[in-house]
């Protein structure tokens, strides 16, 4: 019996492979095809792929599992072959915005608000080299016209801040929120964060370390969910905490409403599209993002180095990724929680700084081996207050002397603004001239009368430079300045020569700061609603003026070419304003206060800014409240940070002998 069964399948197996053979029942094989010839893989790109090829991209796909819709990338662009870099004058990036078609949405408007009056704007097409094109949808949800100079979108950036049908169109470059790593084209699109509707334009609020740090020993969990809530757990809990259809009890768990920040370690972030609105705020939390296998690009992902800030794990491992997060040293959480506050306060705090960084990247593209380096861009303060202009040596820049290695520098330049001559200037160039660090003094000459034929000998080179110049042009970066380091002065300034020499050194250990010797402070004024500011003996300070201060020149470049007109249009207004305009500029790039040095009790306490009136001022003038307010309108924030310390030389007015002391005319009456 056995053996008829056997002899009948065997007979049958024979005269259905006779059907195929003759052509009756043709034989189809299911190969699913492999990955289109340059598509981005996205993310998680993984470092040992070529060990665990099963695990990090599948050679086929099951036909059960749900594959995303492929959509056309409408061309195979690359920078290269889509965009005409002649147009860009001297490598130099200026963009002309087409007029949206139809009413202006907010989002638009705000996009046109963050380029009102930055140095990248052209005032007509033929000025630019980049055209920026805003899309828009009718009622009907069908795309708007095409603007005139289209030329197939070649020279042109469609830029979105939400996602949106209407962006990839013939050759142009797409900025969008959150894209597809299927469509993405690296390289050549650019990949924004998703905004919230509320986000600040300018300024933004910092960053939230400080207030969110978890009690020691405890490591928390908050896993995103749906319409920006996160469920707050620990990494001790269930194995399936992004699991919806697990069964077992994942642990203890508190749920926060999606306007509250989580305040946890780790914030695990699903793959899809709809979570991509969770990612800034844990940047801003500083909760380190635990991305899972996301299938969107991170945003600016070809100048950030995301592994210094968060995250890329695999969501088909969850035994494996708690366990990993379980056991992470906590220098190294610390350093990825630090690094999201500085990528959220330098990219992504206020809707001008994301529209400024696209920018900066394709400038980047433009420049080539003269953009920004990586450590630009991944270390404080950030591409967007790194200007390549101002040089392309990192040694240059007074922000990367520790990484580096290098010294900031052993002499300075005496820059002095002369708006009335006097006795007091010629002894103040003596004085200066005999420090034994001054390389040279430059005299800005502003006033109505004529300098002296004759000025005091000095060993170090005296340049004058006449002309009746704004009170802003006093930090213009000057071509005449030799050395990376300024002392700013005023013709009324009274500074000894040991003075000079102790605050150059104090400088020397804080090359992105300021040194001066008088100071102010501001404060919020409640019965007024707004800044106050006041000079005088304090406790506290948080600026220092440029009447007597040290800092790096690189200060003049970030003023006159970074800053916008409107700001330095309101220093040129009120002379008295243009300290607290520096004092905005260099706290903005630093977050730090300066640093104040003893004044000789034989100086009077505060000096104001020299307005050309030869008279002898013995009371500083009181500042016009409304420049403090107007400017931190204009920054979108107040940049300034108090500080109670004050550098004293070793033994200090201590009760020994003078003798033992290395700047003695400090102390005396």
């Amino acid at each position: 019996m056995l053996w008829r069964r056997k002899s009948f399948w065997l007979a049958l197996s024979a005269f259905w492979l006779l059907l195929v053979l003759l052509g009756v029942f043709p034989l189809r094989l299911a190969v699913s095809p492999g990955p289109l010839p340059g598509r981005s893989q996205g993310w998680p790109r993984w470092l040992d792929a070529a060990f665990l090829q099963s695990f990090s991209q599948s050679e086929t796909n099951p036909e059960d599992v749900a594959q995303l819709p492929r959509v056309s990338r409408g061309s195979s662009c690359t920078w290269g072959a889509c965009f005409d870099t002649s147009k860009c004058r001297g490598k130099v990036l200026k963009i002309f915005v087409h007029s949206p078609a139809g009413p202006t949405s907010e989002a638009q408007r705000r996009i046109l608000d963050s380029l009102e009056g930055s140095r990248y704007s052209a005032l007509s097409p033929a000025d630019a080299c980049l055209l920026l094109f805003l899309p828009s949808q009718d009622r009907r949800g069908a795309c708007g016209p095409l603007p005139p100079n289209w030329n197939g979108g070649r020279n042109h950036l469609v830029l979105s801040l939400y996602p949106a049908p209407c962006t990839r169109l013939g050759q142009a470059m797409v900025a969008e929120a959150s894209p597809s790593s299927d469509i993405f084209r690296p390289g050549f699109d650019i990949a924004l964060p998703y905004l919230p509707e509320a986000h600040p334009l300018r300024g933004g609020a910092p960053g939230k370390l400080q207030q969110h740090s978890p009690q020691p020993g405890a490591t928390l969990l908050a896993v995103a969910e749906e319409k920006g809530r996160w469920r707050i757990t620990s990494t001790h809990a269930s194995a399936c905490l992004w699991d919806r259809h697990c069964e077992q009890d994942p642990g203890p768990q508190q749920t926060y409403p999606g306007e509250t920040l989580p305040n946890a370690t780790f914030c695990l972030i699903p793959g899809h599209r709809s979570a991509t609105s969770c990612f800034l705020q844990a940047l801003q939390a500083g909760c380190i993002p635990v991305l899972l296998s996301p299938r969107w690009e991170l945003p600016f992902s070809e100048v950030i180095d995301w592994t210094k800030a968060a995250i890329i794990a695999d969501e088909r491992l969850p035994l494996q990724v708690l366990a990993a997060l379980r056991e992470m040293l906590p220098s190294r959480v610390l350093a990825l929680r630090q690094q999201t506050q500085f990528l959220w306060t330098a990219y992504f705090s206020s809707v001008e700084k994301v529209i400024h960084t696209t920018l900066e990247v394709i400038q980047d593209r433009i420049w080539g081996a003269s953009g920004h380096p990586s450590l630009m861009w991944n270390s404080p303060p950030g591409a967007l207050l790194a200007l390549p202009t101002f040089s392309t040596s990192l040694q240059d820049f007074p922000f990367y002397h520790l990484q580096l290695g290098s010294g900031p520098g052993s002499s300075f330049s005496a820059v002095i603004w002369v708006g009335a001559s006097g006795e007091s200037l010629l002894k103040l160039i003596q004085e200066v001239a005999g420090s034994r660090h001054c390389a040279q003094i430059l005299i800005l000459w502003n006033s109505e009368k004529p300098p002296p034929d004759r000025w005091p000998e000095t060993a170090v080179p005296l340049t004058v430079i006449k002309g009746h110049r704004k009170v802003s042009n006093r930090f213009f970066p000057y071509s005449n300045i030799s050395t990376n380091v300024i002392l700013s002065l005023d013709a009324q300034s009274t500074l000894s020569t040991s003075e000079v020499d102790f605050a150059f050194v104090v400088w020397q250990s804080f090359p992105e700061r300021m040194v001066g010797f008088l100071s102010g402070s501001h404060f919020w004024d409640e019965a007024q609603g707004g800044w106050g500011y006041r000079t005088g003996m304090t406790n506290d300070f948080s600026m220092v003026l440029t009447t007597a201060a040290f800092y790096h020149r690189y200060y003049h470049t970030l003023f006159t070419h970074s800053l916008p007109k409107a700001l330095r249009t309101i220093a040129d207004e009120t002379p008295t304003c243009v300290d607290v305009l520096m004092n905005f500029l260099v706290a903005t790039v630093t977050k730090l206060p300066p640093i104040k040095v003893p004044y000789g009790r034989q100086h009077p306490e505060a000096v104001p800014m020299d307005s050309g009136d030869p008279r002898p001022v013995p009371e500083p003038q009181p500042l016009d409240q409304d420049c403090i307010n107007r400017l931190a309108a204009g920054f979108g924030h107040m940049p300034l940070v108090s500080s109670q310390v004050r550098l004293d030389p070793v033994l200090f007015k201590d009760p020994v002998s003078v003798q033992r002391k290395k700047y003695r005319s400090l102390e005396k009456p």
